[in-house]
């Protein structure tokens, strides 16, 4: 619906993202509005789309979509805008001094004869010119806004839009507005197409075409996990996006493909005798990754340290007898530039790490342990006893300049050795952050399971080292951590193996509940994780972890979530909540980042930071409704507060899906094991989810699911370069001219 009213009071403004709390007058009565909007000010005539919402604390509020602002046209609404701090140099004086000598043209005569404002009392003609560029910048930000609001998008977006074009926005909207698309993250193809249909622009456009393979390529890479793609499938997939046959415009089609590799925008392989193409960013990350891996690995710095005494006193220290392949591997770490170590759950990873650690910090090393998420850094400090963060937190996020580190090719990590642990998760973009930042002679020690699911993000980074046999590698093969009861582990490999698992529920810490109907499997996954697990092992349910293939369905994560939250964390009137696309936010819920985001900013123990990740887990604290800022204290001790138009980066995390695992290690995992699409039933799938758990594994279904998983050994193929420009000096000479 649509209301209007005068601007009476603004209640509260994020000047970062302009979400504003607002009264106005509406018809003599006063309304609270709530949303992103333009500047505003008190004062101003506003025309306001939106939906009326009603809160038991808060009472009735208009939730703004859209926003139209129009000048104040009387006299005191003039004085109350012009004094309202927005314009600079102007007070309440100075505003009164204004409409006092011009009456209701003061904002006239502000725009377009500003040279007369000298006239009024106190006003030179340098501050008259600096009030009307004042009042000039924030009306073409308001033009451009609403512009954009008119063509479908969000006022944050259009904001930022604004921000980064400046006085040019209005002319790359009306011109080419498929480059929002190259510029702005956030903003997709189909958004620009839409802008781009509605200004008639031609759909053979070379704009629409350059665009359209961007998204392309943008999907391949965020969805697939790809780097590269080959040429042939590209033109298939723009006669899908842009519906013409590329065969009919392969000219044009061609012509586009070149200027943007003339742009760096894209760089063009020939490989195998097929013709591929990568984003630019990639090309660069694989290349530099590749280029640094083999310096270091080459580095004049190395070791020829003969260690078996150091290998023998830790053996006496911790009262054990290491595997000869643990031996070697530590052997391996210790005397080479780089190299990795790679095994499955009871292999002894751990182990060698705290050996390493020993042997290198004995011989005044300065050693930094790291891992991909604040999960997995946390295990890892409390398995090695040693302090250990994320990538992220090592390289530390640039505040003043998101999605940059301060620890880069220009100023170097302090560190002699550098060990990785859980590099089956690490893309190409974070791998290529962290080598840039390694001074020459760093020891990189990368640590991981080769059978994990890969990387979230795009590139095949550990598969790659693996496969391209430059980087010297030990595979650890058997198997240590294992009690007489205990069938984790050796269910484990048999998973990895093809085999089925142990399933007679005579171990005490796996399990299998046999159920044949999806809502009987939902109905005991509740039970066990809010009663009989809790009971059983003593332990809160926040210790227990429901893992699932897929997101949809009866047992996907998302009705497990709502399930699971009914019955964690029930509605009561002292906790507020707040609906997002149809998801109840509600405070002491559990929730998960689920992207990268550089620009996010944290405060922790009164030290402020940017950055929260994919995977970052945390409680909400606080939903404020009067501000709809809703504050998650994360497991680091960070806190960040989201706006309601933010909180798509979060999800329930009482059931995750078994990707976003990765990394993290929980007492108890629950899974539901049902039939489905092969794609989301492999094998790799369920050896990540029971690979997950440290006390208990709790698998509910069916054994026929469990049978189709471990027989399915399909992986989706990665096509990713960083093993071709690790194995070949020369692979440059296949560009592509």
């Amino acid at each position: 619906m649509v209301i209007q009213g005068i601007v009476e009071e603004i209640v509260y403004r994020n000047s970062d993202n302009n979400y504003t709390v607002f009264v106005i007058d509406h018809n003599d009565e006063y309304l609270t509005c709530v949303g992103k909007v333009p500047i505003i000010s008190e004062g101003e005539m506003v025309e306001l789309v939106g939906e009326f919402t009603k809160h038991s604390k808060y009472g009735e509020q208009f939730a703004i979509t859209q926003a139209k602002i129009s000048n104040p046209n009387t006299k005191e609404g003039i004085v109350r805008y012009l004094s309202s701090g927005l314009i600079k140099g102007v007070g309440p004086i100075t505003a009164q001094n204004i409409v006092d000598k011009f009456g209701e043209l003061s904002l006239e005569i502000i725009e377009f004869n500003p040279t007369k404002l000298a006239l009024v009392k106190g006003i030179s003609e340098k501050k008259a010119l600096e009030i009307s560029e004042s009042v000039s910048e924030i009306k073409a930000m308001r033009d451009s806004v609403m512009m954009m609001q008119a063509q479908g998008i969000g006022t944050n977006m259009a904001v930022k839009i604004y921000n980064f074009y400046g006085e040019r926005t209005d002319f790359i909207l009306k011109n080419n507005p498929y480059k929002l698309v190259e510029d702005i993250d956030g903003i997709g193809f189909f958004t620009a197409d839409k802008i781009a249909q509605k200004l008639g622009i031609d759909e053979f456009s070379e704009f629409r075409i350059r665009a359209g393979i961007l998204h392309i390529l943008k999907e391949n890479s965020e969805k697939s996990g790809n780097t590269f793609i080959y040429k042939e499938n590209l033109y298939s997939e723009i006669t899908s996006l842009l519906n013409f046959v590329v065969a009919d415009y392969l000219d044009l089609v061609n012509k586009v493909i070149n200027s943007m590799a003339l742009d760096n925008v894209i760089k063009l392989f020939e490989l195998d005798g097929c013709d591929i193409i990568m984003l630019y960013k990639y090309y660069s990350c694989e290349k530099m990754v590749a280029g640094m891996l083999k310096a270091l690995n080459k580095s004049p710095n190395l070791l020829n340290l003969n260690v078996d005494d150091d290998i023998k006193m830790y053996e006496e220290m911790n009262n054990i007898s290491m595997h000869q392949t643990q031996k070697d591997a530590v052997k391996l770490a210790v005397n080479s530039g780089v190299s990795v170590i790679t095994g499955g759950p009871g292999t002894g990873k751990t182990t060698i790490v705290k050996c390493i650690l020993q042997i290198l910090k004995n011989r005044r090393y300065n050693v930094k342990l790291l891992a991909p998420t604040g999960r997995a850094s946390k295990r890892l400090s409390e398995s090695t006893g040693e302090e250990a963060s994320t990538i992220h937190r090592a390289l530390v996020v640039d505040f003043k300049n998101p999605g940059m580190f301060l620890y880069n090719s220009g100023n170097k990590l302090p560190f002699d050795a550098v060990i990785v642990d859980e590099v089956s998760m690490v893309d190409v973009q974070l791998m290529f952050y962290l080598v840039r930042a390694l001074k020459m002679g760093t020891k990189l020690i990368l640590v991981g399971d080769k059978d994990q699911l890969p990387s979230v993000g795009a590139g095949n980074v550990l598969a790659d080292i693996l496969q391209s046999g430059v980087i010297p590698v030990e595979s650890l093969t058997h198997i240590y951590r294992q009690s007489e009861n205990s069938l984790i582990v050796t269910n484990a490999h048999e998973i990895n193996m093809g085999n089925m698992p142990i399933l007679d529920n005579k171990s005490d810490d796996f399990f299998f509940d046999n159920k044949s109907d999806n809502t009987e499997i939902l109905n005991t996954i509740i039970y066990m994780q809010t009663t009989r697990i809790p009971r059983y092992l003593n332990i809160d349910s926040s210790k227990i972890q429901v893992l699932a293939p897929m997101k949809a369905g009866i047992c996907g994560v998302e009705n497990l979530n709502r399930c699971l939250q009914e019955k964690i964390n029930p509605i009561t009137k002292y906790k507020m909540e707040i609906v997002k696309d149809k998801v109840i936010y509600r405070e002491n819920d559990r929730v998960m980042q689920i992207t990268n985001n550089y620009e996010r900013s944290w405060e922790k123990d009164g030290e402020f930071g940017s950055g929260v990740f994919n995977g970052d887990i945390g409680v909400i604290k606080k939903i404020d409704i009067a501000t709809n800022t809703t504050t998650v204290l994360f497991e680091d001790g960070r806190k960040s507060n989201y706006l309601l138009s933010e909180l798509n980066e979060l999800v329930l995390s009482y059931a995750i899906t078994i990707h976003k695992s990765q990394g993290s290690e929980f007492d108890v995992v629950i899974m539901p094991v049902i039939t489905g699409a092969p794609m989301l039933l492999t094998r790799n799938l369920l050896y990540t989810a029971v690979t997950r758990a440290k006390k208990m594994v709790v698998l509910v279904g069916k054994k026929k699911a469990i049978k189709i998983m471990v027989s399915n050994n399909y992986t989706q193929v990665r096509y990713s370069m960083l093993k071709y420009f690790l194995k070949n000096e020369d692979i440059e000479n296949t560009l592509l001219k």
